[in-house]
Formats: structure tokens, sequence, C-alpha cells
């Protein structure tokens, strides 16, 4: 016996696109196809005829007709299919002009049988075809083409309008209705949802294309260069041609005033890409040569000179620039009468054997330059009561082929800063001193000291007054005018990212006279990184470009602006990098650091040497820590900051020679001194390194082993020094050592480098050099101590001249003051005086090693 179920399912008309193939006769609604249900069968296809619930409005013609009764018959034909027929009777006779509605869904109803249900698994359990009635319209409008889809014909389409019956099985049976609405709010509809869907495709549209350009404008995230290969393609982008097109560019202002050469500079800076760059100005007293030029006059033979050694009477119409630019900036004015006294450098010595056999007051001593600084000459020979000063260069202490003899230079007696703040003397006009002072040419003072020497070299005979000779009487004349103007500085800043409180400071100048290949490097150096920041670099800490005015006249630009940030500075400057005269020569390559930076220093030197311009045979590293004139003074000097300079010379590499740098001659362009920027080149590339350095380094490049040995090496002369001084350096440098190798060593660890712990670190190594500050020493002098004075001998210069300051008092018989802020007595600064700060400031930086040490022993815990 067989079981039959029935199963109904609903299908919405919206199905219409199933694979179905249609029969149009009367209708376009009439059709057949094949269905594959979504719960498949195994082995089953159904075949099914189709006519959806419909009414009928018969014509005119055909009134009165019948209900049509319509069946879908579904047999299964066997396993692997099933036919559907559908039949549609009518009870009036044939469809006649009859219109069909269709309802929004239609219901199949089909049996199986029991066994085949089993067969088919568990899937088709409780599956049920709802039906619906399908009735006839009485009258209704055609039907609107626009609700239905176009049907193709199939291969099985009747010529008669039905079905061919493929296999009947009258068991299965369903219907379905639909009821009749009304066409115009059909229509409606239609077009509203059309209107709603062309909006909302249109949106879409606009929201893709908005898309699309919007992304296509965003350029994608710039990935920060390889720190390896970051300074690779810094020094790549730093080249000679670049250095001669932006100094022929500085060179060709029609303004040669240093007004008109700050504002380019601040516009070339912006154009560059610092977005933070300031321009400011300080109105400071100024001390400029007068409208003549000084003269000195041999009272026997009337005969009057120019200071570059030509005669008053033989000078041309091009000669009063020249020598005008001759003079002693700050000196005092006006003339003085006296006997020509050779003091040579002035030393302790020579003034004892001057004092033993001459009355020095109001006399004129010819001095060289060379071997001390020259305020502390002045102060010295200031107090034995000269009343001028004659200062020359040897030709023996010049450079080789450099030819001085005819040459006449300038010098300042500013020790930083605007002397109109302090340290000018009212009673001498306004100067920094009572003494005339007058540079001069080397040939005058062969004249004056009456000296046959001659020649230039390694058998040259310095300048020197024969015994028994007559001194010349001569009357000096110093013509120096005061006036007030203004100064400008120009500052630029290239933010930092993990530590933008952090300041490596970069400076140069903007002179007239001096500034013209500096500030190309500079210019230089800020194009080459900023366009790195533009491939994505980001320093870790702050840049800050500085160009000075007035730096030729005592450093003034510099001084005003770190007196007015001293406060941030003390606490927040890492280093200074310094441009003040990169390329004053091709002879010797020097590179002057703070001991704190001496390796950093040797390393970037020593790399650039191995591709030196000279190609072989290249000279090795020349470091040293000597004290320079400069803008530098100001930082390394009285904020103890770490400074760092390269430099080409054209003196010797001796240390003995070093304070010749005082001396400003009239600076020829850097088209003369270097042709093919080169040397600019070499220059600019060395102070790349030690800034990208600097501001890139997790921990600095500070070595605090190097300030300990160095101060060892100062303690050498054990016969000036007490036990006590020479158990705290060695103290000092076990300390040092264990600080480092313990401390740096792990923290320059990537895995171990935690941004808090770095930071605590490198404030140790930024402050260590502040311990070696002495409140007050002989003028000239730095006070930051870990910077040496000329000599074989490296020593603490408060020592040197404490030792001075004694043999000087001898001389004088009397308690010696110089001029200073404070008015300490020189001579009462003896050796234990001396001996005392600097143990004082051995054991200051031993505690900040040692705290250190606790601190970051401490750290976590």
């Amino acid at each position: 016996m067989r079981h039959l179920i029935t199963t109904s399912v609903r299908i919405p008309l919206f199905y219409h696109q199933l694979p179905l193939t249609w029969s149009s006769s009367r209708s376009p609604w009439i059709g057949s196809g094949r269905f594959r249900p979504s719960a498949s069968l195994p082995g089953v296809t159904w075949n099914w005829t189709y006519s959806p619930a419909c009414t009928e409005t018969e014509d005119k013609e055909r009134p009165g007709t019948g209900h049509l009764k319509r069946q879908i018959q579904i047999q299964r034909i066997s396993r692997d299919s099933m036919a559907y027929r559908k039949v549609c009777d009518t009870q009036g006779g044939p469809l006649v002009g009859e219109v069909l509605h269709c309802s929004g869904g239609m219901d199949l109803d089909w049996d199986l049988d029991k066994e085949e249900l089993q067969e088919s698994g568990p899937s088709m359990d409780r599956m049920q075809m709802q039906h619906v009635d399908c009735q006839r319209s009485d009258a209704g409008p055609d039907p609107d083409p626009e609700l239905m889809e176009p049907i193709q014909p199939s291969v099985s389409v009747s010529p008669h309008g039905r079905f061919e019956r493929l296999q009947e099985d009258p068991n299965y049976i369903s219907h379905f209705t639909r009821a009749p609405g009304h066409k115009g709010q059909r229509r409606l509809h239609c077009f509203l949802v059309r209107y709603l869907l062309a909006g909302v495709g249109l949106f879409l549209l606009g929201v893709l294309i908005g898309w699309f350009t919007h992304t296509s404008t965003i350029k994608p995230p710039i990935q920060p260069p390889d720190s390896s290969d970051l300074l690779e393609d810094l020094l790549r982008r730093i080249t000679a041609d670049k250095i001669d097109a932006l100094q022929r560019s500085f060179s060709s202002l029609s303004d040669d005033s240093e007004e008109s050469r700050a504002r380019y500079l601040y516009r070339q800076w912006v154009g560059l890409g610092l977005t933070d760059v300031h321009l400011s100005n300080h109105t400071v007293l100024l001390s400029l040569p007068g409208s003549t030029p000084s003269t000195i006059t041999d009272r026997s033979s009337h005969q009057c000179f120019l200071p570059n050694g030509i005669a008053c009477d033989q000078r041309g119409p091009n000669d009063l620039p020249r020598q005008q630019f001759s003079y002693a900036a700050y000196s005092a004015a006006g003339s003085v009468q006296g006997e020509v006294v050779d003091v040579q450098y002035a030393s302790v010595d020579d003034l004892r054997r001057a004092k033993d056999s001459l009355n020095l007051t109001n006399q004129i001593a010819v001095v060289k330059l060379g071997q001390a600084p020259l305020l502390y000459k002045l102060s010295l020979l200031s107090e034995l009561g000269f009343g001028g000063v004659l200062l020359y260069i040897d030709p023996c202490d010049a450079p080789p082929g450099h030819h001085i003899w005819h040459q006449a230079f300038r010098v300042t007696l500013n020790p930083g800063g605007n002397p109109a703040n302090g340290g000018w003397s009212k009673e001498a006009g306004g100067s920094l001193t009572s003494l005339l002072v007058q540079p001069i040419s080397a040939l005058l003072a062969k004249t004056l000291l009456s000296s046959p020497s001659t020649g230039q070299g390694d058998s040259c005979i310095p300048l020197a007054m024969p015994p028994n000779t007559e001194r010349k009487k001569i009357t000096l004349t110093v013509g120096n005018q005061l006036s007030y103007k203004k100064i400008y500085n120009v500052v630029g800043y290239l933010k930092g990212r993990r530590n933008p409180d952090r300041y490596v400071l970069v400076g140069s100048r903007h002179d007239s006279d001096q500034g013209g290949g500096t500030s190309a490097i500079m210019n230089q150096l800020i194009a080459a990184l900023t366009e790195q920041t533009k491939r994505g670099w980001v320093p870790d800490r702050t840049t800050v470009f500085c160009s000075w005015g007035g730096s030729a006249l005592g450093s003034i630009g510099s001084y005003e602006w770190g007196k007015d940030n001293s406060v941030v500075l003390q606490s927040s400057a890492v280093a200074y990098v310094s441009l003040n005269s990169p390329v004053r020569g091709t002879e010797t390559l020097r590179a002057t650091a703070s001991p704190t930076l001496l390796q950093l220093t040797s390393d970037i030197q020593r790399r650039q040497l191995l591709s030196c311009i000279r190609g072989g045979n290249c000279p090795g590293p020349n470091v040293s820590s000597l004290q320079l004139p400069g803008d530098v003074s100001f930082f390394a000097n009285q904020l103890a900051v770490p400074t760092v300079e390269f430099a080409f010379e054209q003196t010797k590499a001796e240390e003995t020679t070093s304070f010749l740098s005082e001396a400003q001659f009239s600076a020829e362009s850097p088209e003369t001194l270097d042709p093919l920027f080169k040397f600019h080149e070499t220059i600019a590339k060395m102070t790349a390194e030690a800034i990208l350095r600097l501001v890139n380094d997790p921990v600095l490049p500070f070595y605090p082993l190097d300030i300990a040995l160095d101060v060892q090496n100062k303690l050498k002369d054990k016969s000036a020094v007490s036990p006590p001084l020479l158990s705290s350096a060695s103290s000092l440098r076990d300390h040092a050592a264990f600080f480092q190798s313990e401390i740096m060593r792990p923290a320059n660890d990537p895995k171990e480098r935690d941004p808090s712990h770095v930071r605590m670190l490198n404030d140790v190594l930024r402050d260590l050099e502040k311990s070696f500050i002495i409140p007050q020493t002989a003028p000239g002098v730095y006070r930051n101590q870990l910077y040496n004075l000329p000599g074989k001998t490296p020593q603490f210069s408060i020592l040197q001249f404490s030792q001075e300051a004694v043999l000087h008092c001898n001389v004088t018989s009397k308690a010696v003051k110089y001029n200073s802020a404070n008015k300490e007595v020189l001579c009462h600064s003896n050796m234990n005086q001396s001996l005392s700060l600097i143990l004082r400031a051995i054991r200051s930086a031993e505690r900040l090693v040692c705290f250190g040490l606790d601190l970051f022993e401490n750290y976590g815990k």
C-alpha cells in the first residue's frame, strides 16, 4: 500500500528568474520549466507545468464564461525526474481575450510515496506545498506590460496554447490565486521605486567617485629610511656644486648690510623647509674705525706710517678701506707718546726682563700674537703701566706660504656680548681698556724694532730688537668711534619627536667680511636635513640652526641670544656644533672638541679622511680640546655645553700658534680660497654627520671616561699637585669606566632601551662638563677647565695662570687687579686656591657619576 504525503511550499512570484520555459497561446503567463528545490533530493529531478492563479475577463463575443479550474498535476516519472503538468480547464469554451492577473506567489502541492520519501532521507521531512485558488476575473484591463517580465518561448510550446503532458498523475493538484490590483497604483509604486533606486544609485556613484578621487590625492605614508642608509643618503646630497650655487646667490646681494644678509637667510631657511624661523635684532654698542686711519709717527724722523707700513703721504685712493679695516675694536681712542719696548709675547718672563731694565710707565709695547690670550696679555701690560700697544704677527709664526709682511689685521678687545651692558670703562671713553691698541704689519714692526730679521719658514729668524739698540720714540694715534647699531640673529628650529625639549645647536655667522662660505654651508645642511624629513625621517631631538650677527666684534649676537635664553639652555642644550670659520686655509684639517666629544670627533674625522681630497697620503686625525675664539665661546665657557668644530686652516699643526686665530685678516672670497668648493664640501659632510649623531642617537655619543682620562693627563706634573687630588682623579676614572661599560652599553641595546631610562642617562652625560666650571679666571681664559691652552704639556688653565700670577705679583711688587666682573685679586688666586677649585670640580663630577650609578641600579625596583 502506497502512503502519500502532501507537502506544500510557497514560492514568491519574484522568483520568476527560475530557469523556466514558457509556451504562450492567449496568455503570456502559461509555461513549463524545470525546477530544482533548494533542499536537493538525491536522484530526484522535477519537471513541472505552470500557470499562475488568474482571473479571466472574456471578450464581448463570449459572455458568461464560467469559472476556470486549474490543476497542477505532478507525477513522479522516476527517481531521476518528475513531470509537472498544469492544465487550466474552462467551462465555457476556449480562452478568448482573457486577462490574467497573478498573485504575489504560487503554491505547489505534490505527493510522494512514503517509501520514496524514506529513501530521500530526512531532508524532506515535513515539506508541504501550500495552495491558493485560481479565480477568473469577469472583466479587467489588459495586463500591464511594465509589471511582467518577457518570457522566452521553449521547445515545449504547443500550437494550441497548452503544455504537452509528459506524464500525468491526477493525485497532485495545486491552485493559486491573486487578488486583483489597481493599474494606476501599481504604476505609481513602480515609478517611486525606480526613482528611489536611481537616487540610491547616483548617491553610491558619487560616494565611489569621491572616494577614489580623495584617495588618489592622499599620498601613501612614507616609511622613514633605515638608520644605516640615512647617513649615506644625507652625505650623498651634500655636494660642492650645491654649496657653490648657494654661495653665489648669497654673494650676489645688492645690499651688503648685515640686515640685508639676515633677511635673505630668513627667506632661504623658510624656503628650504624650516617651519619655525625667527629674525631678531639687538641694539648694541659697536666700536668702528674713524673717518681717518690710525697712524704711527717716528718723532725723530717725523715720518708717518699707516698700520700696514706704508708711508702716510704715499696712500692711494683705494688704500683707505684697507687701512680702516686694521684696528682694535673697543680700544681707547686718542694719542700717546712713548718709547718702543720689545716685550715679545708679553709672557711673565718677558715682562720681568723689561721691568728690570726700563721704566714702563706710558711706554708703547710691541707685542707678538700667540702663546696666550690677547686679553690676558693686555691685562698684564695695563697693570705694568704701559700707555699703548702695537700688535703684530711674527713671520716665523705665520703659516707656510702665508705672506704677512705687508698685512695688517683687526682684533677685538670685547670678551663677548654687548659692552654697553657692563664691562666698559667710562674713564676710557667707553672702551674696554685704558690702553691705545693698534695692530700693525710685520714690516712696520721690523722698522720700529730695528730688527735685522729677514725670511720666513724654517730658516726664519724671529723679529726682535737687537741688544743695546736705541729705542725709537713714536706717537700713536687711534681714531676709533663708538656708536649704537642693530645687529640681527636668525634662528630656525627643526623639531624633534621623542625629545623635542633637548636642543642641538648649530651656529654660523653672516658678517659682511666672513660669512659667505659659512652661510652657504649652513644652507646646504638645512636643505639636506629637511629633505630627509620629507622622506619620513624625524629627528629624536630638536636642531636649532643659528646665524649670528656682530660676531667679528666679540660674538655679540650669540652672547645676547644666549643670555636671553640661558635658563632654557642650561637645562636643555645638548651640544653646540660650530661653523664659525670653516675654511680659513687649505693646509690643515683641524677638529676641536670638548673632551666629552673627542671620541665622536675622531671617528668622524677618520671616516672622512678615508676619501680625503688629495687622495692618498692623508694626515691622521688632528683633534684637540683647545679653547677657540668665536661664537662657540659663550656656550663652552659660560654654559659648559659640549662643543665640536671642524675647520681647514693654513696654520701649522703645532698648538703653539693657535691664538693667531685672534687676528682677523681681510677675508679672501670662498671662490678664491677654494675654487672647487671641495674643502667646503668636506666640512659640510663632517658637520652633517656630527649633527645626525647628536640628534638621532638614542644614547648621546658622550664618553665620561674620556673626561676622566683628560683630567688625569692634566695632572701629570705631580710636583704641583696634592695626593688627594690625584686620588680623586683616579676614583673618577674608575667610576666613569664602570658607568660607561655597565650603564651606557646596555642602554644602546634596543631590547633593553627604556625611554625614561635613556633620558635620565643622557641628562647625566650632558651635565658632566658643568662640574668643571669655576667662578673666575684670568681674562681671555675659559671658565670651563676642560679646555686647554696652547702648550707642550697639557695643564689646567687655572693652575698655569696661578703660577704666572705669582710671578707677576713679584714683578710689579703689588697686588695686581685685572678687569673682571667681581674685581677679584689675581695675585691672591694662588696655587693652593686653584688646586682647591680643581679638587672640588673633580669630586663634583665623581658624585654625578655615582648618582647615575645609584639611580640606574635602583631603577624599576
